[in-house]
């Protein structure tokens, strides 16, 4: 029961840190008076990239060693499609991660409201670049897979255990870098669901209605990492 504690924290401060920066670094942003200029998304781009990454860093050193620090269910799917964590623990690792991720976004609209967004990731109208709903799906599927590769890789040797964190937290801020101006960047199911959920609430249905986007694609991005990896670190030739 701990490890799925830990999970619904980790998953929770994810969305609180992750997700509250970008609301932040948007409004302050905008009341600069820079909105919607290159330098505004460039700015804005790092800004946000590196706050999911040293929110993964702290989580990663801090609860690490209780429940391996997935807050994903992409990286759990991954994972558990790579034979890593048993059927039970998958499923209550999920169920955390979505509790988490909800309760995360509830806190997260305590604070700052809704008017300005919660960090929810979108398509179209509500992507930087404008892309369409099958750009969003490959650019999703993607992210995910150099992120969960990276787990599955960095985590694969015990003797890269004092660095697994940074190395993690490091990609997660490079697939922001890319991404946030194409989706947002979800990578993370429960990171995405929450926020859209919470918008919902608020009387805003865009996000709840494009969500099962960054709730699918980041899934099959994460099982697609594991089996790469898997072929790749086969025996055979």
């Amino acid at each position: 029961m701990k490890k799925y504690l830990a999970e619904f924290i980790g998953t929770a401060v994810l969305v609180i840190f992750g997700c509250g920066s970008a609301v932040a670094a948007n409004t302050l942003i905008g009341e600069a008076g820079i909105a919607g200029s290159g330098s505004a998304l460039a700015l804005s781009t790092l800004l946000i990239a590196f706050a999911f990454g040293l929110v993964i860093v702290a989580m990663a050193y801090s609860i690490g060693n209780i429940s391996g620090c997935h807050i994903n269910p992409a990286v759990s799917i991954g994972l558990f499609a790579a034979g890593r964590m048993s059927g039970k623990d998958f499923v209550g690792y999920i169920i955390a991660q979505f509790l988490g991720g909800i309760a995360g976004a509830a806190i997260l609209t305590a604070l700052v409201g809704t008017q300005n967004g919660l960090g929810q990731n979108g398509f179209g109208d509500a992507s930087a670049l404008g892309i369409n709903m099958w750009q969003a799906v490959l650019v999703e599927v993607i992210l995910t897979f150099v992120f969960v590769i990276a787990i599955i890789g960095v985590t694969s040797k015990s003797e890269n255990a004092p660095t697994t964190g940074i190395v993690i937290g490091l990609t997660l801020t490079l697939v922001h870098i890319l991404g946030i101006p194409f989706t947002g960047t979800s990578v993370n199911p429960a990171r995405s669901f929450g926020p859209a959920l919470m918008m919902l609430f608020a009387g805003d249905s865009a996000p709840i209605a494009q969500v099962w986007v960054f709730i699918l694609a980041p899934l099959v991005g994460g099982i697609l990492a594991a089996l790469v990896y898997k072929a790749l670190a086969s025996d055979g030739e």
